[in-house]
C-alpha cells in the first residue's frame, strides 16, 4: 500500500541520534553511524522525530509502505520500559489517533504488563530490586575481556542519569550489563574509546543503549561510544535514550 512514511537522507544524517528518543514507536536506531529505520511497520508516518533533527535529515514522503501495525509497535515499545510506553500512548492522543490507542490499551491489557496509563513520569510503583548483574560498572575499572560481556545487550550510561531517572533499574538496565562513565569530568576521552572498541570487537554484542543527560556536555557520551562502535568493525543496533533534569525522557 501507498501511505505516508518517512525518509532519513543519508548523506545529511550525521548519526548524532537526537531522532532516536523522540520516536514513540521506537522505529529508529544507529547503524553503520547513521539513523536508519528498523521496520516500515513500526513507522506511523506522523514524522515526531523529524523536529529533533539538526541537520535536518528527515523527511515524511508518500511511498509503497508495509501496514503501520500498532501490535507490533507495543511489543517494542513495551521492552523499554513503562516510561516508553507512556510516551507512546501520549503521541497517540497527541495525534487523536482514537483507533490506535484504543489498540495500544487492549494489547498492553492482552499481557502481563502491569502499566496505570494516567502515570508517564517514569516513576517506579512500590520497591524495586536491583537489576545489576555484574560487578564491577564504572569504564576505568572494565575488563574488556569479561565474560559478562558475551552475547549481551550493553547499556552505556553517563553517570549522572541512575540518580535523576527514578525507574533506572526497572526501565532500562534490567537485562543488561552496565558501563558508567562521566564524558566531562573523567577527562578520558579516548581512553574510553579505545576500551569500549575493545570490548565491542572481542564479544557478540546484541546490542548498545546509550543514556545520556539533556546538558550538553553530556553529548560525550553518545559521541565517544558511536566512536567506539565505528572503531570496533560492527554494525552494532544501538539507540540514544536522553534524559531531562527533572527525570523524563526527552
Amino acid at each position: 500500500m501507498k501511505r505516508k512514511i518517512i525518509q532519513i537522507d543519508q548523506a545529511r544524517c550525521n548519526g548524532c541520534g537526537e531522532c532516536i528518543p523522540n520516536c514513540p514507536e521506537g522505529a529508529l536506531q544507529i547503524v553503520n553511524g547513521k539513523a536508519c529505520l528498523v521496520s516500515d511497520v513500526f513507522c506511523d508516518g506522523l514524522g515526531a522525530c523529524i523536529k529533533r533533527c539538526p541537520q535536518d535529515a528527515i523527511r515524511v514522503i508518500e511511498r509503497k509502505a508495509e501496514s503501520y501495525d500498532e501490535e507490533k509497535v507495543m511489543a517494542n515499545v513495551i521492552r523499554c520500559g513503562t516510561s516508553a510506553v507512556a510516551a507512546h500512548l501520549q503521541h497517540l492522543k497527541d495525534h487523536n489517533e482514537d483507533e490506535l490507542y484504543k489498540r495500544a490499551l487492549d494489547y498492553l491489557k492482552s499481557t502481563e504488563v502491569v502499566f496505570d496509563e494516567n502515570i508517564s513520569d517514569g516513576a517506579p510503583a512500590g520497591n524495586t530490586q536491583s537489576e545489576l548483574r555484574q560487578w564491577p560498572v564504572q569504564l576505568k575499572l572494565l575488563n574488556p575481556q569479561s565474560e559478562f560481556f558475551d552475547n549481551a545487550h550493553i547499556l552505556v550510561s553517563a553517570d549522572c542519569v541512575a540518580h535523576t531517572y527514578g525507574a533506572f533499574h526497572a526501565d532500562f538496565l534490567k537485562g543488561k550489563k552496565l558501563i558508567v562513565f562521566c564524558p566531562k569530568l573523567d577527562g578520558a576521552a579516548d581512553e574510553y574509546i579505545e576500551k569500549l572498541a575493545a570490548i565491542f570487537a572481542s564479544h557478540n554484542i546484541l546490542s548498545v543503549t546509550i543514556l545520556r543527560m539533556e546538558v550538553p556536555c553530556c553529548g560525550g557520551t553518545a559521541a565517544i561510544t558511536s566512536r567506539a562502535i565505528e572503531k570496533s568493525g560492527k554494525p552494532i543496533p544501538t539507540r540514544v535514550i536522553t534524559i531531562s533534569l527533572d527525570g523524563k525522557i526527552l
